[in-house]
């Protein structure tokens, strides 16, 4: 009696999806920039951009290389929007995005968002935000994030500048 072996070789296609960029040009020095969007952020982002159980509370960005961005709700409950990967005050920082696209919590996607603060003066930065490796979330997944976060983050910009400059 013969035997034969198949091999199936599967083929892996990698997918690519562009990143979204976008910037800002905000009337604060570089210094007071940076540590609005990451310290400040409880006093700029937006109550009705929330991930976890509403109502939510608020914001905190815990400052330091693996430190959490996440949300507190009301009933104390938390939801992490993901963590700290690279941080160099006051010129940039990078987290996480460990959110699917589902817009819930989620480690076992993500992607990433680099936040860089050049300054133009003594008194204005360009912030340049940079929401990249959406391929991680899958390829329908990945490109439904991209759509969203590409409409979302100009108006979440805007909202930081007048927190930035008031």
């Amino acid at each position: 009696m013969t035997q034969t072996a198949t091999t199936h070789t599967a083929t892996t296609q990698t997918i690519s999806i562009a990143p979204v960029r976008k910037s800002i040009r905000v009337g604060a020095s570089q210094a007071h920039a940076f540590e609005v969007f990451t310290s400040g952020l409880a006093s700029w982002w937006p109550a009705g951009h929330a991930i976890g159980k509403p109502p939510r509370k608020t914001s905190i960005f815990e400052t330091r290389l693996g430190g959490r961005w996440y949300e507190v709700s009301e009933d104390g409950s938390e939801a992490t929007v993901g963590k700290v990967l690279v941080w160099e005050p006051p010129h940039r920082f990078v987290v996480s995005w460990d959110i699917n696209s589902k817009w819930k919590p989620d480690t076992s996607v993500g992607s990433e968002v680099e936040v860089r603060f050049v300054a133009d003066g003594p008194k204005a930065t360009i912030v340049e935000l940079e929401h990249r490796k959406f391929e991680q979330l899958g390829a329908e997944a990945g490109a439904s994030m991209r759509r969203d976060v590409d409409g979302g983050w100009p108006k979440i910009l805007e909202i930081y500048k007048k927190g930035a400059e008031s």
